[in-house]
């Protein structure tokens, strides 16, 4: 299905940033039929979205100007504010998404922004691997303007299965911020669990599997890889790898900080994740922490 503008042609829709995720939904639209207008700092990143049909723009002004649908997806909040100074007034009378992760505080002051310039703004999350987009594996949390969201609801839900918690800008960061962090939590807990089922000479893969069954019903492809994992002594990237995986976990920490939650465990991860990059595992997912839980320092 295709979504449109009010007549018979589907929406035209801008993507700024080209990483893994950002080419994942721009792929998508394309797929579905969208006029797609790409745009990327690394301009060599755009080459196949050109090759499957989208057009791409010489600067993030151009490609915002392109389309009613202007969608942002970035590693940080760093990165859109830069874009976002770069595309200016090129979003009046737009409909802004910014599918980047980040806190609710930065989502909120990037509504004020978009406001300032004429532009209507959705945050929104993904909580999905980029092979997922435009399946129902997908699920995206939105939050901002309601008019702009229900004008382009059809088109955002081509991306997976959404849920819009409210003109708050901030309270799809919310959502995001709660399910990853649980996910989290649990996961660094888990870790720690396998250390003491290895130390008393037990399969680690097995233990997994019975808790797959368990306790976390709803995580078993991960629990269960993430068991294989330790037993084996390889780390793949579940969840992504470390090195994007360690830029949400700022945000995260500060979340929590700011609303007087304890960031101990949050603190642990972080740093963990430093660690293991800068020991030149950036490639590896979050089971690659474990070897680390047995150290000090």
């Amino acid at each position: 299905m295709t979504t449109t503008t009010g007549g018979d042609s589907p929406t035209p829709v801008t993507v700024l940033g080209l990483g893994a995720m950002g080419s994942a939904i721009a792929r998508t639209f394309l797929d579905r039929g969208h006029p797609v207008t790409v745009w990327n700092r690394t301009a060599g990143k755009a080459a196949p979205l050109a090759e499957a049909g989208a057009s791409v723009a010489a600067g993030a002004a151009e490609a915002a100007a392109a389309s009613p649908l202007v969608v942002v997806c970035l590693l940080d909040y760093d990165a859109v504010d830069a874009v976002l100074a770069d595309v200016g007034g090129a979003v009046e009378g737009k409909a802004l998404v910014n599918l980047t992760s980040g806190s609710p505080a930065q989502a909120r002051a990037t509504e004020r922004w978009a406001a300032e310039h004429g532009a209507a703004y959705i945050d929104g999350g993904i909580m999905a691997d980029p092979p997922d987009l435009g399946t129902s594996h997908a699920h995206f949390s939105f939050s901002g303007s309601r008019a702009a969201f229900e004008a382009h609801e059809p088109t955002l839900m081509e991306l997976g299965n959404g849920t819009y918690y409210g003109e708050d800008a901030g309270l799809a960061s919310v959502e995001f911020m709660a399910q990853v962090g649980t996910a989290y939590e649990l996961l660094i807990g888990f870790l720690h669990t396998l250390r003491l089922v290895k130390a008393e000479g037990a399969d680690p893969a097995e233990f997994a599997d019975r808790v797959a069954d368990s306790v976390a019903a709803s995580y078993p492809p991960l629990i269960s890889g993430i068991g294989k994992a330790v037993r084996d002594g390889a780390f793949p990237p579940d969840m992504g790898p470390l090195s994007v995986q360690a830029a949400l976990m700022d945000d995260l920490i500060e979340h929590r900080r700011s609303n007087g939650v304890d960031t101990t465990r949050m603190v642990e991860v972080k740093r963990l994740m430093d660690r293991r990059i800068a020991d030149g595992h950036g490639e590896e997912g979050f089971s690659g922490l474990f070897p680390l839980l047995g150290e000090k320092g």
